[in-house]
């Protein structure tokens, strides 16, 4: 088996779990924040529907070097927040299917300013970079949805909510 086949089904796993968080914003509650430094509801959703399609960077270059002003994006719509979701989720399932085990170990750069920060062969940072980086955020998500008296779904089991299905 290789990296791939091992990668995604845990991918549509975590992308389907990710996606029923998603469907659950409260759209009239995008603008609400915890906290004066957090991000808003609606930039930490959108800012989840990004993250899939990191993929393209980190499968197609061996490296990428942010630099200058990052201005994150805030999607105003629970709609355009999951057609963002769903374009990255197939352009990112897309870009993983097929590659080598060659292609999931070469080696991968990420840089910031022209200082590398970290190299990893490319199957751990899709497992970091992607997976456990979304579910951290996932996290953040589910609390803000609590703190809204917004149901949650079942993730890796039953909530409070729900029972498992």
């Amino acid at each position: 088996m290789g990296f791939t086949d091992a990668l995604l089904p845990e991918f549509d796993h975590e992308m389907a779990t990710t996606r029923k968080l998603l469907e659950r914003l409260p759209e009239a509650r995008l603008g609400w924040k915890p906290h004066q430094r957090s991000m808003s509801l609606g930039r930490l959703a959108t800012h989840l529907a990004e993250i899939p399609g990191w993929s393209k960077h980190i499968i197609c270059e061996d490296e990428i070097d942010l630099k200058g002003d990052y201005q994150p994006n805030e999607e105003r719509s629970v709609a355009a927040i999951l057609s963002l979701f769903d374009s990255s989720v197939a352009e990112s399932r897309k870009a993983i299917a097929g590659k080598s085990d060659a292609e999931m170990m070469a080696p991968w750069t990420f840089k910031s300013h022209g200082k590398t920060m970290f190299s990893m062969p490319r199957a751990a940072v899709v497992r970091s970079m992607l997976f456990n980086h979304m579910v951290h955020h996932r996290g953040q998500l589910s609390v803000y949805l609590r703190l809204n008296d917004v149901p949650l779904p079942p993730m890796y089991g039953p909530t409070a909510d729900e029972k498992a299905t």
